[in-house]
């Protein structure tokens, strides 16, 4: 078996604005279990974007977006349905910027020889399929972003900025987060972004340059999304799996409060994971455990536990055919940040 044989069948990405999940959401908000969890859920994110002043915090942990949830992102982005995102540098580098380098995911099976795969280096998600020779690419791209930058420490928000820059200009796949992110002021924050492709086009930059290299500042990072937090006074989660995106998120509300502003809990929270409780994490805990930190308002918080893939494209289906964000601000939130590397100055 060759390579090709393989990598033949591409995932193909949902697109929620052909898809009004409006009916179904409404029908499953009359019976039980995580369908009335996840109905609960959707009417919970259309009151965040309903809301005059909310700021909406999406979340990504996981492969959602290699899975073909990518779209779903990018429309949340170009409609004003997010304004700040935090990431796993996997979604952010090896899904959303590969593709946008003209790679794509292929459809595959987890019933496979992975060893034969490790053969034909082709690494493998679950029931999904990579190149690593594409993914190789995406590394040495990442290298020369951050060669061409002056050598100080960023935040991921900056680097990713300058990420959604090289795009305007080079991308094959137009249509990426990284992209759409950039050109509407929304700022990426990657807390872990070296536990991705980024980190081993980063080792390279830095090895090359061992004395004049860029890095990235992970407390720069906390500080900047806690100034969003402050400024933004209201906000909401929209949290896809959990892990450092979700815990780095909540954690706003203690920084501020520690920097000795009066700021709100997270007023919403919406949590879709398939993570258990018993081992006293569940994702960096449960939102009603998430109150006692003083970080989640339990009054208007829903867990749906359902594999993203199948409950994401639903809820954000509905949320979009409601038709709440068109009535919604403009937020801009990387515009905090004029006149730094990862702003939009043209814009400004």
């Amino acid at each position: 078996m060759k390579k090709k044989d393989l990598l033949k069948k591409p995932v193909e990405h949902i697109d929620i604005k052909k898809i009004n999940a409006a009916d179904i959401i409404r029908a499953m908000k009359k019976m039980s279990f995580s369908a009335r969890d996840l109905a609960s859920a959707a009417e919970l994110y259309d009151r965040m974007l309903r809301e005059k002043n909310c700021a909406v915090i999406l979340t990504l942990a996981g492969s959602t977006s290699a899975a073909g949830c990518m779209q779903v992102y990018v429309d949340l982005v170009k409609n004003n349905m997010v304004d700040v995102i935090v990431a796993t540098g996997a979604s952010i580098v090896d899904m959303d910027f590969f593709e946008a380098l003209g790679f794509r995911h292929y459809q595959g099976t987890p019933f496979v020889d992975d060893k034969l795969l490790r053969s034909l280096y082709i690494d493998r998600i679950y029931d999904t399929f990579i190149s690593e020779d594409d993914l190789q690419h995406c590394d040495q791209t990442i290298k020369k972003i951050a060669d061409s930058l002056e050598p100080r420490p960023y935040s991921s928000r900056e680097f990713i900025a300058e990420m959604g820059r090289y795009l305007t200009k080079n991308a094959k796949k137009k249509n990426s987060l990284v992209q759409a992110a950039y050109e509407n002021d929304v700022p990426i924050f990657c807390p872990a972004f070296s536990d991705s492709s980024a980190g081993f086009g980063l080792v390279l930059h830095q090895v090359e340059h061992p004395d004049n290299h860029l890095s990235i500042d992970s407390v720069k990072d906390f500080r900047e999304l806690t100034e969003i937090k402050i400024k933004a006074g209201t906000t909401g989660l929209l949290m896809i799996g959990g892990g450092v995106p979700k815990n780095f998120a909540q954690d706003t509300v203690v920084c501020a409060e520690i920097l000795g502003h009066d700021v709100t809990m997270h007023k919403y929270a919406v949590q879709i994971t398939v993570a258990d409780v018993r081992d006293g994490a569940c994702s960096s805990s449960t939102l009603k455990e998430a109150n006692s930190w003083g970080k989640v308002d339990s009054s208007c918080e829903q867990m749906v536990y359902a594999e993203a893939t199948t409950a994401l494209p639903l809820l954000a289906s509905y949320a979009y055919h409601k038709g709440s964000w068109k009535k919604r601000k403009k937020r801009a939130l990387s515009r905090i940040f004029a006149g730094d590397s990862g702003s939009r100055k043209k814009k400004l």
